[in-house]
């Protein structure tokens, strides 16, 4: 940050960010955080969409996995936690062990900002990690470390730049909303524009040159990033000692407490069918899709890009459609809606189950309608999941643990990539179609508890059951 924006002081600050337009009716700052988010997760997704078919098809072959510094005590570690291991359970529990913890480094690297060195320090130093991360993945020897690398940088950069969108505005300001949504419309057409451009490169000229392309577009973030730093808000300034201690927790509140850690192993089933579109599902469809169309053989890691443009347009069909519901009947809690939600998208696995039948069946790969309607209903189900956890996490806290619960929200996306990871491992020792079965049964089990959650423990989690906190 630049000493005069260090310096200027917040009320002086939150004045000039209320009459502050310049960005399609929004503080300027807000321009420059969604562009640099735009490239930092083009970066990764980039990187993401890639990395399981790197492995199973280059890095983990004969003649290059002895080059990688590390890798046998890393491959011991993995059999360790795991056991045996085939070439495919190994690049599955590789990409989805370094998926998961993407969810826990963010817990790092925000004590970093808040108690040390403040946030915009921490988001650059966390996008210099991710750089040197991306092109260290680009060399054989340094992919391990590449690895290390872009987790300590997203854990300095993925919550912390997202908080200073949140200080562009005031309490007050109702542009905040807005602001969050177009900050997060960045974020997914940056999901839908990476798998192209990155995978293309890497599956059809060159797997380094694809790491390349991700680097290159994290350079740009880090670049657009610092140009804008004297538009960002004040650090926040934290006086030992003056903050106010919360109240302790009633009887009640360590209720709630414990229900939603009790939850997270269950929501973490809930999302194995849609995390499982960056690891065994690319190498499936690889073999069971028909990719080629008028001479021209589509690479795989496109149909990234077409999962996250379905998932744009349900995002806004399902908000649509609780909006015209609430109009006219009472709409459903939020515990209410993750159970829909999971219903639906376990039906997902099943469309998929049915295309490896087929496929099964003709000896010929299938059309890719087939993998359309799976990103259709996946997402669909998918939008009553993750983002309506995140508000009933945030709601049902007690007073004072706001901030804690939404960290542990995301840790079921955590234990949810390692056990993608192994369940991924498995494509190959089973038929297509029980694997994708499994999936479907797993996903059936998380709907049924997570019902019976709402039975037995709903009255817990329900608005109107909520009690002030004993001051």
């Amino acid at each position: 940050m630049s000493r005069e924006n260090a310096a200027a002081p917040l009320d002086v600050f939150e004045s000039k960010s209320k009459s502050d337009t310049v960005f399609l009716g929004h503080p300027r700052g807000l321009g420059w955080l969604s562009a640099s988010e735009f490239w930092e997760r083009f970066s990764y997704y980039g990187m993401q969409t890639l990395l399981v078919l790197y492995l199973v098809h280059y890095l983990l072959q004969p003649g290059c996995i002895e080059q990688v510094w590390g890798f046998d005590a890393f491959r011991r570690l993995i059999l360790w936690v795991y056991g045996t291991q085939s070439q495919m359970a190994l690049a599955s529990n590789t990409a989805q062990l370094y998926a998961g913890l993407v969810y826990v480094t963010p817990l790092a690297g925000g004590f970093l900002a808040d108690r040390v060195i403040g946030r915009t320090n921490t988001v650059t130093i966390g996008a210099i990690l991710m750089v040197a991360g991306t092109f260290l993945l680009a060399l054989n020897q340094t992919f391990l470390v590449g690895l290390m690398f872009l987790l300590a940088g997203v854990g300095c950069f993925k919550a912390n730049i997202a908080s200073q969108v949140g200080d562009l505005y005031t309490i007050d300001d109702p542009r905040r909303a807005d602001g969050f949504q177009i900050y997060f419309m960045g974020i997914q057409l940056a999901v839908i524009i990476s798998p192209v451009i990155c995978g293309y490169l890497g599956q059809r000229v060159d797997w380094h040159l694809g790491f390349v392309a991700a680097g290159v577009g994290m350079v740009l973030g880090l670049a657009i990033y610092l140009a804008g730093r004297r538009t960002f808000p004040p650090e926040p300034v934290i006086k030992k000692g003056a903050a106010e201690k919360p109240p302790p927790l009633t009887a009640r509140d360590w209720k709630v407490v414990i229900l939603l850690v009790a939850l997270l192993p269950v929501l973490a089933l809930s999302i194995i069918g849609n995390q499982e579109i960056f690891d065994a599902y690319l190498v499936w469809g690889e073999k069971n899709f028909q990719t080629v169309f008028f001479g021209f053989n589509m690479p795989i890691t496109w149909i990234v890009s077409l999962d996250a443009f379905v998932s744009a347009v349900t995002m806004v069909g399902v908000i649509s459609f609780w909006r015209w519901y609430g109009k006219r009947w009472k709409e459903p809690n939020e515990i209410t809606k993750i159970v829909i939600g999971v219903a639906i998208s376990a039906l997902g696995p099943l469309a998929l189950a049915g295309c490896a039948a087929v496929a099964t069946a003709t000896h010929h790969p299938v059309p890719l309608y087939w993998a359309l309607g799976f990103h259709i209903v996946n997402d669909i189900g998918f939008a009553n999941v993750l983002p309506v956890g995140l508000a009933l996490y945030s709601r049902a806290a007690p007073k004072g643990l706001g901030g804690t619960m939404i960290a542990v929200y995301y840790l079921h996306l955590f234990i949810g990539n390692i056990l993608v990871g192994y369940v991924g491992g498995l494509l190959g020792t089973m038929p297509d179609t029980n694997f994708w079965l499994l999936h479907v049964g797993l996903m059936a089990v998380s709907a049924v508890v997570l019902f019976a959650a709402r039975l037995f423990f709903g009255h817990l989690l329900a608005p109107s059951s909520r009690k002030p906190a004993a001051a």
